[in-house]
């Protein structure tokens, strides 16, 4: 075995032991959802109505509408939560043990992206579960269709974290700044309403949507759970995670960005 091989499954293997030992954040990561979906779900079923038809072939209700937007917010959640503990080992040392490895600095940061990645689908796919024995179910070849869309998904909010973290100087700034992206970016995306029912009510605010990077990947998860591809969101989140992961490498690069300083 290589020793890119070695360092990727040593870097999944820590993760993994780290967030299975962390009972609180798995619950909290599958209960958060499931609370929206019950309680969010019955109080915008009556405003939004039964059914929402476009831009889908079948009719859906609102619960089924959510469950793709619940999905990305695991993701979102998760991929701020993998960099926060980045900056946790960055400040206790181990972060820059690894860092000093004679392997590129780009990969290792690449393997910690898709450790966290993996994390987040398994996640997912307990929630899934469970939606579909509260009885929100999609089509099978959905759920098998859904695993590229949450890879490329997590892989660029889970750039976006990491990106985050290479300019907090401190664990305690870093959540600040983690709500004062999360609940923008969730918000001001389709999670929670087409994009043609916020047109209704405003243009500015559905264009806003509209490039919000979190939109396009919660569009890629909803059009695979139908077994659809939806090209253009999933080339927007291809450009978005190419863009990112290139800022959280210049981030971390010891030439610049706030490691260097630290350094």
């Amino acid at each position: 075995m290589s020793d890119w091989l070695i360092a990727l499954n040593a870097i999944v293997a820590r993760e993994a032991l780290r967030f299975f030992h962390q009972r609180g954040r798995f619950l909290s990561a599958l209960v958060r959802p499931l609370l929206w979906l019950v309680v969010f779900a019955a109080g915008f079923r009556a405003a939004l109505g039964l059914s929402i038809a476009p831009p889908y072939q079948t009719y859906i209700t609102y619960e089924t509408y959510i469950v793709p937007g619940l999905v990305g917010m695991i993701l979102l959640f998760n991929g701020m939560q993998g960099s926060l503990s980045l900056v946790y080992d960055r400040e206790m040392g181990s972060m820059r043990l690894m860092l000093t490895s004679p392997l590129p600095r780009w990969w290792l940061l690449f393997c910690r992206l898709l450790a966290g990645t993996g994390i987040s689908i398994l996640q997912v796919a307990l929630f899934l579960a469970v939606a579909a024995a509260y009885g929100i179910r999609f089509p099978l070849a959905g759920y098998v269709a859904v695993l590229p869309a949450l890879v490329l998904a997590g892989l660029m909010l889970g750039a976006l974290g990491l990106a985050l973290s290479s300019t907090i100087r401190q664990l305690e700034n870093f959540a600040g700044v983690m709500n004062f992206v999360i609940f923008p970016m969730f918000f001001l995306s389709s999670a929670l309403y087409p994009l043609w029912k916020m047109a209704e009510s405003s243009a500015v605010l559905r264009d806003i949507c509209a490039i919000n990077p979190f939109t396009h990947a919660v569009e890629s998860i909803r059009f695979a759970l139908y077994a659809q591809i939806n090209l253009s969101a999933l080339g927007w989140t291809a450009v978005w995670t190419v863009l990112l992961l290139a800022l959280a490498f210049r981030g971390y690069d010891p030439a610049r960005g706030l490691v260097a300083r630290k350094a």
